[in-house]
C-alpha cells in the first residue's frame, strides 16, 4: 500500500496508553519501545494500580528522558477502569493501548501510521508480532491464529471474532468510548463500537505491535467465550451470533488441520 506523507506543518499526535500492576519486571522495555519512537508528537501515559514493587521508581525514571510522559498510581477497579483513566488523561489525535510487557515492533513504527493518516481517517491497524517470555518471535498473529486484519476493515466483519489484535488498533481518541466494566472482552466491544462511528480505517501493511503471549481473556478463557457471546449478541443478534459461533468453531477446526505440527496460538 502506497504510503501518503502527512504535511509536517500540522503533525498528527498520538497518546500511548500502558495500564500496570506490579510490572517490574516488563515495563521498563515497554517503556523504551516508545521513548525510542522517531515520531516527535507522541505523548506516554502509565496507569498504575498502586503497584508495590518498583514499578513507579521505573516510571521516574524515565520521566527524566520523557518530557511528554504523564502517569497516576493509584488503585483502580479492574483493568478497564484503569483503562478509561488513561483514556481521559489522553489529548493526543489517535490513541493507543501497548500492555506492560508489550512493544512498539521497531523505531519508526509511529511514524509509519502517522504518514499514512489523513483527514477522513479514524482507524489505523496492522498486525501483531507473538512473542515469548524471553521475547523470542513465534510468529505473526495472521499466520498462528484465524485472526488476519483485513485490507479494509469495518464493524461487520467482527461477527467473526476480534480481527486486529487490541494493541494494533489504533483509534482517532474523539470517537474513542469508555470501555466497558465486568466484560473480559470490553476491547471487543470497543473496537466494533469505534468502527460503527468510523469513517475510514486504514492497514498500512505493517507489523505494530509484538506482542507478549498470555493475556487476561486467555487465562480465564471460559469466562471470556461467555463475555464475547454477549458483546457478539448486543451488535449482532441472536441468531447472527449463534450462526457465527458454529463458523467459528469449524474456521478453528479447519486452521488446527492446515498448521497440524506447527505453531498455533
Amino acid at each position: 500500500m502506497a504510503i501518503s506523507h502527512h504535511p509536517d506543518s500540522n503533525p498528527v499526535s498520538f497518546s500511548i496508553i500502558t495500564v500496570v500492576f506490579n510490572g517490574e519486571n516488563l515495563l521498563r522495555d515497554t517503556m523504551e519501545s516508545v521513548r525510542r519512537q522517531s515520531w516527535p508528537d507522541i505523548e506516554y501515559i502509565v496507569v498504575d494500580g498502586a503497584s508495590s514493587d518498583g514499578t513507579m521508581n521505573i516510571v521516574r525514571e524515565y520521566a527524566a528522558s520523557m518530557p511528554r510522559l504523564k502517569w497516576v498510581s493509584e488503585k483502580d477497579k479492574g483493568l478497564y477502569d484503569a483503562m478509561n483513566k488513561g483514556l481521559h488523561m489522553a489529548t493526543g489525535d489517535f490513541v493507543q493501548f501497548l500492555n506492560c510487557g508489550d512493544y512498539l515492533h521497531d523505531a519508526t513504527t509511529i511514524a509509519s501510521l502517522a504518514r499514512c493518516i489523513s483527514h477522513d481517517t479514524d482507524v489505523v491497524y496492522g498486525d501483531t508480532m507473538l512473542v515469548d517470555d524471553l521475547r523470542q518471535p513465534a510468529g505473526l498473529m495472521s499466520e498462528l491464529s484465524t485472526r488476519k486484519p483485513p485490507e479494509k476493515l469495518n464493524w461487520k466483519q467482527y461477527l467473526g471474532g476480534m480481527l486486529v489484535v487490541h494493541q494494533s488498533f489504533i483509534p482517532r481518541r474523539t470517537i474513542a468510548p469508555d470501555y466497558l466494566q465486568d466484560n473480559l472482552c470490553a476491547d471487543y466491544d470497543w473496537c466494533i463500537r469505534i468502527l460503527k462511528k468510523s469513517r475510514n480505517a486504514v492497514n498500512p501493511g505493517i507489523i505494530i505491535t509484538d506482542y507478549l503471549m498470555g493475556g487476561m481473556s486467555k487465562k480465564r478463557h471460559r469466562q471470556s467465550l461467555f463475555d464475547r457471546f454477549s458483546v457478539m449478541k448486543s451488535h449482532f443478534g441472536l441468531a447472527r451470533t449463534l450462526a457465527a459461533h458454529a463458523w467459528i468453531v469449524v474456521r478453528a477446526a479447519i486452521h488446527r488441520i492446515f498448521r497440524t505440527g506447527k505453531a498455533r496460538y
